[in-house]
């Protein structure tokens, strides 16, 4: 098997210092628990960013702020900045960190509802208006999906053009109003994906590890992280991204797959290895 690539998705938009004290709001708390998570073996960082006080943007002189940060002390670490933003932010709002031209960025490929009034709006034409601009930015995305139907958007999608190949997909699995964390739906969703397509599987809150272990079994690769989950184990708030971080390494290393540096990582998904 391929080794194991670790996202570490250290902080979110919605979670906050009263789920978990820990959850990073500053610049320097982010660079703290980003080289946490790079030290413990994760080769990509997926990056929203807050204000202070931790209300989340996507003002991009934020973004390049905490970027240049992490790559100060993470120099090789893929950072990948998400185009979700947070519940209602305006699709202008959301592209704003590509304009940075960082080597990924997520791209969400459909509408959601996130439980009660909330919904996470992403339509036929946002999504191909948001690979439009990665494709001119040589951004590669990484393609978020929810339920199988976002799969079969992104696949449409590259047939005409908008998306390129090779792939690679984030299953993430549990959120209210998408697919489920069982195994019957990881597979699912698996064998939904073209040949030589990559994946990435996210386990939101309990689901974190029991996703973990099915993806890093099945070839697929992992992300952790506080935005997904605050806990290390039932009742046990983690102390930082790096011990998520660490109990998939403890876990893969059981299993027998070895961890990606971001450079091998690089190879794997197809992206520039840096001289």
């Amino acid at each position: 098997m391929e080794k194991l690539i670790i996202t570490a998705a250290i902080c979110g938009a919605e979670v906050t210092k009263k789920h978990n004290p820990n959850v990073p709001y500053t610049v320097e708390e982010m660079v703290r628990e980003a080289l946490s998570a790079y030290n413990a073996g994760a080769s990509i960082i997926h990056l929203h960013v807050r204000y202070d006080d931790g209300t989340p943007t996507q003002d991009k002189e934020r973004f390049r702020e905490v970027i240049e940060a992490i790559k100060a002390k993470c120099p090789d670490v893929i950072i990948q900045p998400s185009t979700g933003g947070a519940v209602g932010m305006t699709a202008e709002e959301r592209l704003q960190p590509v304009y940075l031209k960082p080597e990924m960025a997520s791209l969400d490929c459909g509408t959601m509802n996130f439980g009660g009034d909330e919904i996470f709006v992403n339509t036929e034409n946002m999504i191909i208006e948001f690979a439009t601009k990665m494709n001119e930015l040589g951004v590669k995305p990484e393609l978020e999906v929810f339920d199988k139907g976002m799969i079969d958007t992104a696949i449409r999608l590259h047939k005409k053009g908008y998306i390129k190949a090779p792939m690679h997909f984030n299953f993430v699995m549990g959120v209210n109003g998408g697919i489920s964390a069982e195994m019957r739906d990881f597979v699912f969703l698996k064998e939904s994906i073209p040949p030589g397509s990559t994946f990435t599987a996210t386990g939101i809150g309990r689901y974190e590890f029991p996703v973990a272990t099915m993806s890093i079994l099945a070839g697929g690769h992992v992300r952790v992280g506080f935005e997904d989950n605050v806990y290390l184990e039932k009742g046990v708030l983690a102390k930082s991204n790096g011990e998520l971080v660490e109990k998939v390494v403890r876990i893969a290393r059981e299993l027998g797959r070895e961890i990606a540096t971001p450079d091998e990582a690089r190879k794997i998904l197809g992206l520039e290895v840096k001289p």
